[in-house]
């Protein structure tokens, strides 16, 4: 899935941000000024940056100039400003779309779709591992000989784990991005729907969760 930079100074609007691309199977790196950010730059493959224009040490503006400078990558600005200078300066720069705080956040998981899409970066809420594919719009996991149908969560849970098979998830994470950060039910909700969901996989042998004792989960790997 498509990784996305967030670069805030305000811990609550960079969580707020990564909680609902999160929802949305974005993978999320975060950076608290643009320093920090351009690091993760170096270190890690971005295909698109959420920018704060106001921050410490290096700020939006001069951000995404170095952004430009190297990368051709999608960039959305977000900053408290709503002055029309403001956004002249944040384009001049080199920002790909802006939004002013205070926004709705699905607003802004759609922007960044509409970024990923012009920028011909796939965003699709599925995945094929060999002759399975699993689809969270459809809610289904298929081969060429079946479907079957799964619920919402069962989907996601069996999504997340198939984007890296052989991975071990221990339950607070995988709580965490099926249910988010703020879910204040029992960790044990997962074994429940890992169990609906081995009932509902039984007919596919290529797919396999492992319990690992004392750690969590694991989708063993069908290469």
């Amino acid at each position: 899935m498509a990784v996305i930079l967030v670069v805030d100074d305000d811990d609550h609007i960079r969580q707020l941000i990564s909680l609902y691309l999160k929802k949305e199977y974005f993978d999320v790196i975060e950076a608290r000024n643009g320093l920090e950010a351009i690091e993760k730059l170096e270190q890690e493959p971005i295909d698109l940056a959420i920018v704060d224009v106001m921050m410490p040490k290096l700020d939006g503006i001069e951000l995404t100039k170095e952004i430009r400078s190297y990368y051709e990558i999608p960039i959305l600005m977000v900053t408290a400003k709503g002055a029309s200078q403001d956004k002249v300066t944040g384009f001049e720069a080199g920002t790909d779309d802006y939004l002013v705080k205070p926004f709705d956040p699905i607003e802004l998981v759609l922007r960044v779709k509409a970024l990923l899409k012009r920028y011909n970066i796939n965003v699709e809420r599925r995945n094929r591992l060999g002759t399975i594919e699993i689809d969270l719009d459809r809610l289904t996991v298929a081969n060429e000989e079946m479907t079957v149908e799964l619920k919402r969560k069962e989907c996601e849970l069996l999504l997340e784990l198939s984007f890296e098979p052989g991975r071990i998830f221990t339950r607070a994470q995988l709580v965490e991005k099926i249910w988010g950060f703020d879910y204040e039910g029992d960790e044990r909700t997962v074994d429940v729907h890992i169990k609906r969901l081995r009932e509902k996989l039984s007919r596919f042998d290529e797919l396999t969760i492992t319990t690992v004792r004392g750690l969590g989960y694991r989708l063993e790997d069908v290469n």
